[in-house]
Formats: structure tokens, C-alpha cells, sequence
């Protein structure tokens, strides 16, 4: 039987010089494959030069069985978030403006009222691709055990496949080359999992490129202007040309205002010369920055409306909403999207499969809700009291986190603050935020974190959280249901135990690998 893993045992201890080689060896080698950042303030038309990506010195431990299952749900969220985007009814009731979250959420108003007038138009798309990534940290129970617990869902701009691919082989090299200086047992070769994140999600773009079937034709990435994290993106464009033969073009939404045209008759999207675009994949158009007047909101309008299959449509955007999350926990929510067949076709899920999709998720609720933990609580409204759902955050505020309908990072509202927070939220807007349990993950684990482009190269040891990512994309729309789709491989950020966040781009995390373990 394999030794049982102690996560506060890790990193194993390691000499002042053996961290310097190891950072020497870690740096060069990112710089060497690609695992890159644009420095701040440089310009992503004609890049000078570039730094290494934060990074973590060793792998992170994770279960090896848990991490199966992460894979193995990938295909049902998969279905389920494509029957999401296809079910309109489900949508407008909570993402919309009339009783859902776009009442109360300008953001979420906008894009659902303008999908709203394209389908009323009658200019409803059939195709949609989704790259989705489903990220998981480890839970610790009081007994000591660990599972599985989703963070969110990723809908849109799911980043950082391809640097990752790139951070799990930087450490096989660290492995490969210095042994870890044979510090510890589990550091062995055979437990580096395989990480193909830019052949996953390049299929997934291409398997869409192939279903629009015109000659000639290219992927639009629709980016943001001085983007710093280019080169993950770049990956991806250089994988569909040499493996796919697809070309790319590369627009930011000001640049489309002016090059994008459409149609009238046909719905087909030209931009730049008048090159047909076949997939508009958005690396940008998550958040309200985005979209600083009307004529940007007007121009992802135009693309949604097009015949070209958006990466996401709105739809599939409003799919990824926290407000979704969380009502997939209510009673029977799951079983209409993933136990219908009559409705969906196929494939349907059993029990099983269902009670493992709700074990993954920590308790959460609206901060609007009465008792019951689903309808509105008007009574306490009427009579002048806060909802039962923001007096049960008030209540349980330390272990809880509240979430917005945003995504990017630097978003969300921890612990001691909620209270603050809470004061100064209008009611009338609670309706747009969930509270979630906090996921404790185990105690004690940590790791050497190199920051990219900073002053001091040093590797930095602390305590940390780790948070696995997998991939997976869905291509779906026709009348018959069928959804194509797969896993597309996985992600791992690391962040001090510190620090709330996740989110690497917004620099509050490394990029990390794994390291299969016994537990």
C-alpha cells in the first residue's frame, strides 16, 4: 500500500543553493519554451522583448483519484452547460431583465436585452462552441478526508490552457534534469500527468471551423488592447495553422467597430479586406470595461447576429453567470438539464452521475431568498427587514465568500468584509449577488513562487491554495440535439493562502503543475 500523503509536509526542504538552481532552471526554461508574459507596459503590436510567466518551483500535490474525477465530470458539465445556452425560457427567468439578474445588473441587462432583440428579430443562431474550463480546489473535512469542490464555471475566455500545457513540461524538465535533488519519494516521472490543453482546445475551435464549411474562411480572436498574456493565445493560433491549416485574425472590439461588416442578407461576418469568418472566439467581452459606449455593446450585437458560431454566443455567456451556479442547486434544476431525455435526447444521466455533479459543489444561496432558500423573501421586505438570505450571510460571514455575476478576478467579497459590504449594497441589487461556502483546502501545504518580471527573481516559500482547471469545449445547436464534445486537457494556479483571488492575469497567482499523489 502507497504511503498516505502529508500535505503539510510539502515543499520538501531544500538548500539555499539547490532553490537558486532550481529558479535558474525554472526561469530559463519558460523563457526558452514560450511560458511568457509581455512586460507591463509594452505594446502587443510589435513586442521588444518578454518575462517569464509566474510560476511555481515545484508541482503541486493533488489525489490522483480526485483528479480522475475531475476529468471524468468534464463530459457532463460539458452537456450540461450546452442545454443551459439552448434552454431560453431558463435564461430569461434568471439572467433577464425582467425577474432575473439583468433587472438589477446593467451588465448582464445589456447583453441579455440585445439577445433578446436579435431573437425577436428572428436572427437566433444554430451553432454555438463553448471552451469551458471547470475549476476545483481541494475540500478537508473535520475527519481529514479531501473531495472534490467546484469553485465556478467558465464560460468565456477560459485563459491559460497552453501556458499551462507549458508549466506541467517545465516541471517534467525540473524533474527530468535536476531529480528534485532527490528530496522526496513521490517526485517520480510516472506521477506528471500528460497535459495537452492547446491540442484540446485548438480541436475544439477547428471542429467549429469544419462545421461552418466555407473555403477560405478564418477564426477571429477578439481580444483586448495591451494585452500582456498574448503569447498563451498565440499557442492556440499557431497550433490551428500547422496542425488545422486555419488562419487567425486578431481584432480588438474598437478595431472591429471600424473593419466588422455583415451581410444583411446572408448574416456573413467579413472584417479586415473582407475575410469570411467562420468562429469568433472571445478572448475579451467578459466585463463591463469591455464595453465603454453603446457602439461596443452595438458591435458584439452585430457578431452574435452573424452566421459565424460565437465562442461564446451570449447565451452561453449568460450560461456562466454565478446566478446559474447557483440555481442549479436547487431541487430538480440539474435533472431538467441532464435526466430528460425526452426533451434533450441524448445522452441522459443517471442518479449517480447527478449525485456526484451535486457533491462537487459547496452550499450556496441568493442574498434575496427566503427560508426556503428559493423564492423571494417579500415578507421580510414588506415589513422593513433584510431577506433571510443576506441576515444567514451576515450570520455566517467568515466562512463565506459573496460572488457577483463577473469574471476576471477582483470581484468577489471575503469573510470580514462582507459585513462592510452588505451595509452599502442597495437592496434592491442582492438579487444580483450569491453567497458560497468557503472551501477549506489542507492545511499546511505550500511551495516556491517566482512573480514574473519583478525586481527580486527570488523564489518566495508560503503557504499555499492550488487550484485544478479542466478544460473542455462542446460544439452544439442542431435541431437534433447532438452535442459534440470533450475534455481539453487542465490547468493548476497556485496563490499564497493570503490572498482571496485566483486569477493570474489580474496577478494574484503562478502558474503551477501537478503532482499525483496517494491519499
Amino acid at each position: 500500500m502507497a504511503e498516505k500523503f502529508i500535505y503539510a509536509q510539502w515543499p520538501p526542504k531544500l538548500s539555499q543553493a539547490q532553490i537558486e538552481h532550481l529558479t535558474l532552471e525554472a526561469t530559463t526554461y519558460a523563457l526558452s519554451h514560450g511560458l511568457l508574459y509581455l512586460p507591463p507596459g509594452s505594446s502587443a503590436n510589435a513586442p521588444s522583448s518578454a518575462i517569464h510567466a509566474p510560476l511555481s518551483l515545484f508541482p503541486s500535490p493533488f489525489p490522483r483519484r480526485l483528479f480522475d474525477q475531475s476529468r471524468d465530470l468534464q463530459t457532463a458539465y460539458n452537456v450540461l452547460y450546452a442545454r443551459i445556452a439552448m434552454d431560453e425560457e431558463f435564461l430569461d427567468r434568471v439572467m433577464g431583465t425582467v425577474d432575473g439578474v439583468g433587472a438589477v445588473d446593467d451588465f448582464v441587462g445589456q447583453l441579455w436585452t440585445g439577445w433578446k432583440q436579435i431573437r425577436d428579430a428572428g436572427l437566433g443562431r444554430t451553432h454555438h462552441l463553448g471552451l469551458f474550463r471547470s475549476d476545483y480546489i481541494l475540500h478537508s473535512t473535520d475527519s481529514g478526508s479531501l473531495s472534490l469542490k467546484q469553485v465556478e464555471f467558465n464560460t468565456i475566455s477560459s485563459s491559460f490552457g497552453p501556458l499551462s500545457e507549458r508549466t506541467a513540461g517545465m516541471h517534467r524538465h525540473l524533474c527530468a534534469s535536476t531529480e528534485y535533488f532527490g528530496v522526496s519519494p513521490h517526485i517520480k516521472a510516472a506521477s506528471f500527468p500528460k497535459n495537452s490543453a492547446t491540442t484540446g482546445l485548438a480541436l475544439g475551435l477547428a471542429t467549429a471551423h469544419k462545421a461552418y464549411n466555407v473555403d477560405g474562411s478564418r477564426i477571429l480572436f477578439v481580444v483586448q488592447a495591451g494585452e500582456r498574456n498574448v503569447f498563451d493565445q498565440r499557442w492556440l493560433e499557431y497550433e490551428l495553422l500547422e496542425k488545422h491549416s486555419i488562419h487567425v485574425v486578431r481584432q480588438t472590439i474598437d478595431e472591429l467597430m471600424a473593419s466588422a461588416s455583415l451581410d444583411p442578407d446572408t448574416r456573413t461576418l467579413r472584417v479586415v479586406s473582407g475575410v469570411e469568418i467562420s468562429v469568433v472566439y472571445f478572448r475579451a467581452g467578459y466585463a463591463p470595461t469591455d464595453y465603454p459606449t453603446s457602439a461596443h455593446y452595438s458591435t458584439r450585437f452585430m457578431l452574435e447576429r452573424s452566421k459565424a458560431i460565437n465562442c461564446p454566443s451570449i447565451a452561453l455567456q449568460l450560461a456562466g453567470g454565478k446566478k446559474v451556479q447557483e440555481f442549479l442547486t436547487q431541487p430538480g434544476v440539474l435533472e431538467r438539464f441532464l435526466s430528460n431525455p425526452s426533451r434533450w435526447g441524448g445522452p441522459a444521466f443517471g442518479p449517480e452521475k447527478i449525485s456526484e455533479l451535486r457533491a462537487s459543489w459547496m452550499g450556496m444561496w441568493a442574498l434575496n431568498v427566503s427560508e426556503d432558500g428559493v423564492t423571494p423573501d417579500v415578507a421580510a421586505v414588506s415589513s422593513g427587514k433584510e431577506e433571510h438570505g443576506t441576515r444567514k450571510a451576515r450570520e455566517l460571514a467568515e466562512s463565506l465568500v459573496l460572488k457577483p455575476q463577473r469574471e476576471g478576478g477582483g470581484n468577489n467579497v471575503y469573510k470580514s468584509d462582507i459585513s462592510a459590504f452588505l451595509n452599502t449594497l442597495p437592496p434592491k441589487e442582492r438579487q444580483a449577488w450569491i453567497a458560497m461556502e468557503l472551501i477549506t483546502p489542507p492545511e499546511g501545504a505550500g511551495n516556491y513562487l517566482v512573480r514574473a518580471g519583478g525586481e527580486s527573481q527570488l523564489a518566495v516559500k508560503t503557504e499555499v491554495v492550488t487550484e485544478l482547471g479542466i478544460f473542455g469545449w462542446a460544439l452544439f445547436g442542431d435541431p437534433d440535439g447532438k452535442i459534440l464534445e470533450d475534455e481539453a486537457g487542465w490547468l493548476v494556479r497556485t496563490k499564497g493562502k493570503d490572498s482571496n483571488e485566483g486569477g493570474v492575469a489580474t496577478g494574484f497567482s503562478v502558474l503551477d503543475s501537478l503532482l499525483l499523489v496517494e491519499d
